[in-house]
């Protein structure tokens, strides 16, 4: 294993200590999440936005509701926390360049001021993407049913290469070139002047030998004497001396700090990159499915049993040209994993609806009354209904988690604690806002805005698993997870749906993108 994150924990017992209670705070941020989102879920499937829904099952079918239900939650999660992370990255390159932009004389090494800039702006990009996109999602959805739900969905497809393309041309205003496609060109630039002060020091170096050549000459020409005669000059250069050497300690330290300012900067662009690009194509294969279903669902084949093979073929070609890619790269891959998810969602909302249907065959069989035709109809649809929304909610869940574990997993390897802190205290802060905003935001605006809070509990979860791989022993590393494992139960329910996020967010934590 690595060395521990944090310094200061240097023995088994302080890193097991700390462990669990860095682990115990981000369990608890993601605990915490879990009664909002189960409110948000109950307001969903009661009263009109539930009667919509049904109304949509019979007008598209369920497979259709559940592939375009699937979509649409999974593309706004990714929107929502890409979001966050963007503006983040955002604010991170404004701060460094105006470090960099400073007196030479002030120093541009990366502070609290970057870290804390970058949580505000995560935390508010997250929260204010995510409610806007839970607010038009339930606009259409109420006014236009399926069919507006459709449409917003392959609109906002088309629009993200274009956001895509808008936030490249942004980023190329920072001084270090933004999102650049090829390497950095300052390496060359960093090696001249390494090779010049080197240059500097051995001349220096030259020039002291020469003087105490000098001084070891006069003395034993001219005796003790001449100490006293040259005393006055001999102290000057001393002075001079330590000066020169002072200035040279002081460039070098100018030079290490903007390294190291540089080298964030690479980091960050680099990630930036790979989520904007994760932002504008991982949603393609999800809507292209989305849209075949729901298509035919409106020409009028929902019910059809072929339906369910198209979906399966276009799943199953979606995940083979995403994969057999030359280089697989981070959008990709969450493409293969959404499409796989709104398969999944499509097929539980099928399967929900069949129930229904065994139950009263079954009842039939048995010679008992059946209620009418109509009311087995309602209650299919019902049922297909509920299952699609707890099924998108708990998958958009995930997706945030692993989105926000990936963030969170590198900088709790390579910072410290303070990181997986930060984000349970966003988490906090992003509940008490969406509490006190809940009638101006609506219940799809609320929905949205949550999904950004499980986004910053997913970044406090990863960081904390990050944490946990890296301490020293496995003590640390066990006690850590079962911080995490109690905190989560603590404030959140004894289910096995809330405890699967834990693994999730190791696995996403493990497996940077960069």
């Amino acid at each position: 294993m690595a060395s521990p994150p944090n310094k200061d924990c240097s023995g088994p017992g302080m890193e097991a200590a700390a462990g669990f209670v860095l682990g115990a705070v981000a369990g608890c941020a993601l605990g915490a999440v879990e009664g909002p989102i189960n409110q948000v879920m109950t307001e969903l499937t009661d009263g009109p936005h539930l009667r919509v829904l049904m109304a949509d099952v019979r007008e598209v079918g369920p497979l259709g509701v559940g592939t375009l239900l699937g979509a649409t939650a999974l593309t706004t999660a990714m929107a929502s926390a890409v979001t966050g992370i963007t503006l983040a990255a955002l604010v991170a390159l404004a701060v460094l360049r105006t470090k960099g932009q400073g007196h030479e004389s002030e120093s541009p090494k990366v502070g609290p001021l970057l870290w804390v800039s970058c949580g505000l702006a995560a935390a508010f990009g997250a929260t204010a993407g995510g409610g806007l996109l839970g607010t038009v999602t339930e606009m259409l959805s109420q006014h236009s049913g399926a069919a507006g739900l459709l449409g917003g969905l392959v609109v906002f497809t088309l629009l993200k290469p274009l956001l895509r393309v808008a936030l490249r041309l942004g980023a190329k205003q920072d001084a270090c070139g933004g999102l650049p496609d090829e390497e950095y060109s300052w390496g060359g630039r960093e090696e001249e002047e390494e090779d010049e002060e080197e240059e500097q020091e051995r001349r220096h170096r030259d020039d002291v030998v020469e003087m105490m050549e000098q001084r070891i000459t006069v003395l034993e020409e001219e005796g003790g004497a001449a100490e006293e005669r040259h005393r006055d000059s001999w102290e000057a250069e001393w002075r001079e001396r330590r000066q020169a050497e002072q200035e040279q300690r002081e460039r070098r330290e100018l030079r290490e700090l903007e390294t190291e300012r540089r080298s964030v900067n690479e980091h960050i662009t680099r990630a930036m990159a790979k989520y904007v690009d994760f932002l504008a194509f991982s949603g393609i294969p999800m809507t292209v499915t989305a849209m075949v279903t729901t298509g035919f669902g409106l020409l009028g084949y929902g019910e059809y049993r072929f339906l369910f093979l198209v979906l399966l073929g276009l799943v199953v070609l979606a995940a083979f040209l995403l994969l057999r890619a030359a280089q697989l790269r981070f959008w990709m891959f969450a493409g293969c994993i959404g499409v796989f998810a709104t398969f999944a969602i499509a097929i539980l909302t099928v399967h929900a609806g069949q129930e229904v249907a065994s139950a009263n065959a079954r009842m039939r069989a048995a010679g008992r009354p059946v209620p009418p035709r109509e009311s087995v109809l309602a209650d299919i649809s019902e049922s297909s209904s509920l299952e699609a929304v707890a099924a998108g909610f708990f998958v958009a869940k995930m997706c945030q988690v692993g989105i926000g574990a990936t963030t969170g997993g590198p900088l709790g390897r390579n910072v410290d604690g303070k990181v997986a802190v930060g984000a349970a205290g966003a988490t906090a802060a992003i509940l008490g806002l969406v509490q006190g905003l809940g009638g101006a935001l609506g219940v799809g605006g609320r929905a949205g805005a949550l999904l950004g809070a499980v986004g910053a509990a997913g970044v406090s979860l990863g960081s904390a698993a990050g944490i946990a791989v890296g301490w020293s022993t496995w003590a640390g590393t066990v006690v850590t997870t079962v911080g995490i494992v109690t905190g989560a139960l603590a404030t959140g329910k004894w289910d096995v749906p809330n405890l699967i996020q834990v693994p999730v967010a190791y696995m996403f934590a493990m497996n940077s993108p960069f």
